[in-house]
Parts: structure tokens; C-alpha cells; sequence
């Protein structure tokens, strides 16, 4: 027989092997089509429309009476017959008013399958009786089926509708974070190219604010001592006015920047009106949301990024994700900058500790030279002026008497200056010839012992300064010391006015490694100098600062004033040997000259840092002791 000939069975059976066992048994008179589930069976039988359905009633995604409700509208005339392992009359029931031909149990009889296949083919079909309450109870099931599905499927599409609403949420976040990083490398791009800190720190405020859509951006570094945070970079007209103001922050709890920094984590203000600790800045009033991030390289804490908009909420995980990358981007940005600056300070201040040695060697050989030249004068001077009073006297008694043993000696000192050719006869004829008022003005004992007196102390002032300049550098004697302890001694004895000299530091400081008496000099010659400074001033202040570091293995010290500064054509010259600016009132010009030696011999440094009407600080570091040096 053609197998195109045969009559179509569809059998829609979630069990393979039993699927398999029937195609056995009916192929042989019809064309078996299998399906292993309601949906695959709906969707088979639309399109090939069968001549008749085996379908079993309890198939795992819909019952075979829903099953059988759809098939009767895609295939009205092909008979269905279902497939069930229950027998009880109900199960029948239920089948046949749902329009089934008629029910073959379970498990299937082979010997007589294929004839009750056959008959329910030619049109066998089983009476029921009570057909309308059997037909009230199926439509009452399938109505609770329906609801059932309708409850499911609502369920299923609110779920889903959630599960889309997370799902753009993620979508957007991500978007809003792509943006984010995008922006973030834009800036990374523009700034991380620029070496000054000034133009890198302007620039990128700017350009955050234009990327990523902020109200105001600013930058601020930590000071050297650690303990405040200075604005180096603000956004607008804000930002300016604030750098004009020196604005700074404590690194302390009482502001987001102060907390970023000390905590090393940035701090988020989603609604800034909800915290009491954040500083508010009269210059942003339109601020809302608030991020303070640490500018951190290599765990060293640099500063803070601080970003502000003017939207509620404005910041997500996403964003304090990307701004912190940005962040760390901006730090090694500073970081190289910054050691830029280093590097130019360093071969500036190589260039001009080389310039100083240099014109310090040549100006102490010099005055060493003269010195040595004028040592012998203040000897001389006493011993002519001895002479001189002792020819006085020879001239005194031959005065009085010219019979005096004296005249003897008088006349072999004449005869004597004869001979060094000098014409006393001559020189006496013109005493002689001269008017009485003019001879006591060119002959003056007391101008005589006058020019003695400005010959020795001249020799004196250049053996004092050969001593100031030199003799440090002979009399080295370096140990352990507490330099707070002698600089509380020092100030002590210095005898300035109370309260003006203000000291802060947290004991007990490590010692240093040095000479005290040689470092003693140095603070006295800083003190002294800010005091002179402040002369006239209203209200006096000399602050005397002790830290460890910033440099590893060094004590920082910093003396302090609140004076009129130095200007900037004075400052690089406050270091050459005879450079003063006290005039009448004084002083060598050896004082700084000989700090900075002293220090440098003391293996350390010293710098000023000064702006006209802000006062100078002049920072010194000397190194640490060793233990070693500590025990001894």
C-alpha cells in the first residue's frame, strides 16, 4: 500500500517508548505522526491536519480536555480518542463530553488496539448518558483550568514585566556607567598629559564638570605637615573666588574632604540638607548631592577630588565607580607633576646650594686671607698706642725740664727720624708758621687716638666675621639630641615677650643626629630674624612647628611669622654671604649664610617659603639618630 494513501494519526504522547510501541502497532495501516507535547501536538496537527488523534489526557503542560478543546477547532472531523490510565466511569465521562470519540485505557491491550482504532476511524462513537450535567462538570473544570492559566499567565507577565523593568534598570546602568568610563578616559586623556600642576589640576576640574554634567568640581592637596587640605583648583566663578581666598579644610570629621582623606574612602551626600557634619559653603548654594573622593598613589594619600551637582540623588555605585578610576587617574597625574616639580626644584636647588658653596668657599678663603691679614692690627694698634703715650711722656718731661735724662732718649728719636728721612726741621718750621687755631686742629691727640681705636676695631669686625663664616665647621661635635627640648631651652633664654613665640608638636619626637650647639645657632638666628620682622607689628606671632617627615628618616622643623614676608626679588639672594636688607640697623649678612652651612654640614636642609603680606616659614630638616647613636 502507498504510504501518501494512508490515513493520518496523530499521536500526542509525552512517553517515548509508549509513543514507539504504538507506531509498531497502527503503521502498518496508517501514517503515524508523534508529538511529545501539547504544544509540538497543536502546532503538528495545524499542519498537517490529521484524520485522527490519539492524545493523552495527562500530559505535563496542559490537560488533554484543553488539549482536546483546541484540536476540535483545527480539526472538527477527525475523531479524537484519548488515551488514559484511569478507569473510572467519571474519567470517561469527563472524555466524552469534552468530544471525544471514546477512551482506550491504560495499559494498551496490541491484540486489540488496532480494531478499536479502526472503529473510532469509521465512526464509532460512545454514548453518554446525563450528557448535560457530564457537559456542565467538564465546561465548570475547563473554566477552572482557563482561570487557572489566566492567574498563571498573569503571574508569569507581571513577573516578566518586572524581570524587564530590573532588566532596563541594569541596561541603564550600564549605559550610565559606559558613559561614565567613557568620560572618565576622555578626561584621563586630556590631563594626563600635562606636566605643570597648576594647568593639570584647572584643567581637569573644567573638564569634569563639561563631562560629566557637575555643578562644581575641586581639587585640594594635603599640606606637608598632613594635618589640612588646601584648594588648589576650584570650577567657576566659585572656585576662583575661593582660590583667592586660600580656601582650605582641616583633615579632620567635620567635612566630606576632611573624612575622604583620612579615611582613605570616598563619602557620598545624596541629599546634603541630611548631613550635619558637611561644611557648607555659602559659595555653592545650589549644591544637592555631594562626592568627596581620595586622590590616592600607591597608599600615599595626595588629597581630594571633590564633585557636587545640583540634582538630588545624583550619584550611583556606578558613578562613585568611575569617578574614583578617574580619581586614581587624576592622583598619578598629580603624582608625576609633582615629581616633576621635585625634579626642577632639586636641580634648582642643586644649582643654587652649588651657587652658594661656591660663592661661600670663594667668600671664606677671602675672608680667611684678610683675616689672616688683619689679625696682626689690633696687636699693632695697642702697641703704637703704647708707643704713642710713651713719646708723650718724653716730650712732657723735656717740656718741663730741659735737663731731664729724657731729652737724651728725645734726641736720638729725632736724630732717628732724620735718618728714616723724615725732615723735622722742616715740619716743625711749618707747625711754627701756621696760626694757632689751625695747629690744634692738625695736631689732635684725641684724633690720633681715635684712628687707633677705628684701625682695631675694623681688624676686630673682620676677625669676627672670619670666626662667624669658618669656625663652625672646626668645632663639630654631633650626637643624639631632643631638639624639642633644646628649643624649649632656647626660647626660654631668648627672653621675647610672652605668647609670641607659639610652639606645636606631639611629644616624644625621635631624636635627631647632630651638633646641639651648632643647631641652637640656626633657631637662634631664625627667631631672632622673625622677631626683627615683626617689628611695629600689632599683634606678634612666630610659630615653631616639630613633625617627623614628610621625608623618611628626618625631623621637619619650621619657624613661622606673621611679618610683611619677604618679596620675591629678595628671596634667593637672602642666602649670600654679606646680602642683608637690615641697613642702618646692622648686621654681616652671614646669619642665613651660616644656617645653611651649618645645616648642610649637619646633613639636612633648609628652605624658605614666603609671599609679600603673608609672612616667611623657613623649614629645616635634620636626619634622625640612629639606634645606635640613640643607646650611645
Amino acid at each position: 500500500m502507498n504510504i501518501l494513501t494512508l490515513p493520518k494519526l496523530l499521536c500526542i504522547e509525552h512517553d517515548p517508548a509508549l509513543r514507539a510501541r504504538l507506531r509498531g502497532l497502527l503503521e502498518s495501516h496508517y501514517l503515524v505522526l508523534e508529538a511529545g507535547s501539547a504544544l509540538d501536538g497543536i502546532e503538528l496537527a495545524k499542519n498537517t491536519l490529521p484524520d485522527i488523534v490519539l492524545l493523552e489526557m495527562n500530559l505535563p503542560q496542559m490537560t488533554g480536555l484543553e488539549v482536546a478543546t483546541l484540536l476540535k477547532s483545527i480539526v472538527p472531523d477527525a475523531p479524537l480518542v484519548a488515551l488514559s490510565a484511569d478507569i473510572l466511569p467519571e474519567a470517561r465521562a469527563r472524555a466524552l463530553a469534552a468530544g471525544f470519540a471514546g477512551l482506550i485505557t491504560r495499559p494498551i491491550d496490541e491484540a486489540t488496539l488496532l480494531n478499536e482504532v479502526n472503529d473510532y476511524f469509521h465512526g464509532k462513537r460512545e454514548e453518554l448518558a446525563e450528557v448535560e450535567r457530564h457537559l456542565r462538570a467538564y465546561q465548570s473544570e475547563l473554566v477552572e483550568h482557563l482561570e487557572a492559566k489566566v492567574r498563571d499567565l498573569t503571574r508569569a507577565f507581571i513577573q516578566n514585566q518586572n524581570l524587564r523593568e530590573q532588566n532596563q534598570l541594569i541596561i541603564d546602568a550600564l549605559i550610565r556607567r559606559q558613559q561614565m568610563l567613557e568620560a572618565g578616559a576622555r578626561v584621563s586623556h586630556d590631563i594626563t598629559s600635562i606636566l605643570n600642576l597648576n594647568d593639570l589640576l584647572n584643567a581637569a576640574v573644567d573638564t569634569i564638570c563639561s563631562e560629566f554634567g557637575l555643578y562644581y568640581s575641586g581639587i585640594f592637596l594635603l599640606s606637608e605637615d598632613k594635618v589640612s587640605l588646601q584648594l588648589q583648583a576650584g570650577h567657576g566663578e566659585a572656585g576662583r573666588l575661593m582660590l583667592e581666598r586660600r580656601f582650605s579644610l582641616p583633615v579632620d570629621e567635620h567635612s566630606m574632604i576632611g573624612r575622604a582623606v583620612l579615611h582613605k574612602e570616598a563619602q557620598i551626600a545624596l541629599d546634603v540638607d541630611g548631613q550635619p557634619s558637611r561644611f557648607q559653603n555659602p559659595l555653592l548654594p545650589e549644591t544637592r548631592s555631594e562626592m568627596a573622593l581620595p586622590l590616592i598613589f600607591k597608599d600615599e594619600v595626595l588629597g581630594a577630588l571633590s564633585v557636587q551637582s545640583a540634582e538630588l540623588n545624583a550619584f550611583s555605585e556606578e558613578d562613585v565607580t568611575a569617578l574614583q578610576s578617574l580619581a586614581d587617574q587624576i592622583a598619578i597625574a598629580i603624582h608625576n607633576a609633582q615629581l616633576l616639580r621635585r625634579l626642577e626644584a632639586a636641580n634648582q636647588e642643586l644649582l643654587r646650594s652649588k651657587t652658594f658653596e661656591a660663592i661661600a668657599t670663594a667668600t671664606g678663603e677671602a675672608i680667611h686671607w684678610v683675616g689672616n691679614k688683619a689679625a696682626p692690627v689690633p696687636g699693632a694698634a695697642e702697641r703704637l698706642r703704647e708707643d704713642l703715650t710713651r713719646l708723650l711722656a718724653v716730650f712732657y718731661a723735656i717740656a718741663r725740664n730741659p735737663d731731664s735724662p729724657l731729652q737724651s732718649l728725645g734726641q736720638s728719636l729725632f736724630e732717628e727720624a732724620q735718618s728714616m728721612g723724615i725732615d723735622l726741621s722742616a715740619l716743625a718750621g711749618g707747625l711754627e708758621s701756621m696760626p694757632e687755631a689751625r695747629r690744634s686742629v692738625v695736631l689732635n691727640l684725641d684724633s690720633m687716638f681715635e684712628d687707633l681705636q677705628i684701625i682695631e676695631e675694623s681688624a676686630r669686625t673682620i676677625l669676627t666675621i672670619k670666626e662667624d663664616l669658618i669656625g663652625p665647621a672646626r668645632r663639630r661635635n654631633p650626637v643624639a639630641f631632643s631638639l624639642s627640648d633644646e628649643l624649649e631651652r632656647l626660647i626660654k633664654n631668648m627672653g621675647l615677650p610672652d605668647n609670641v613665640i607659639l610652639t606645636d608638636w606631639k611629644t616624644p619626637l625621635p631624636p635627631v643626629f647632630g651638633d646641639p650647639r651648632q643647631i641652637d645657632q640656626v633657631f637662634n638666628n631664625l627667631i631672632k630674624n622673625a622677631w626683627e620682622a615683626l617689628e611695629g607689628h600689632p599683634s606678634p606671632e612666630i610659630k615653631v612647628r616639630l613633625s617627623v617627615g614628610p621625608e623618611p628618616g628626618f625631623l621637619l622643623a619650621c619657624v613661622q611669622d606673621n611679618g610683611p614676608g619677604i618679596p620675591p626679588e629678595v628671596l634667593e639672594k637672602i642666602w649670600v654671604s654679606f646680602f642683608t636688607t637690615k641697613g642702618h640697623k646692622g648686621g654681616t649678612g652671614l646669619g642665613l649664610p651660616a644656617c645653611m652651612e651649618i645645616v648642610r654640614q649637619n646633613g639636612g636642609k633648609i628652605w624658605v617659603e614666603s609671599r609679600p603680606g603673608q609672612g616667611a616659614s623657613f623649614y629645616v630638616t635634620l636626619p634622625l639618630a640612629s639606634p645606635a647613636a640613640t643607646e650611645e
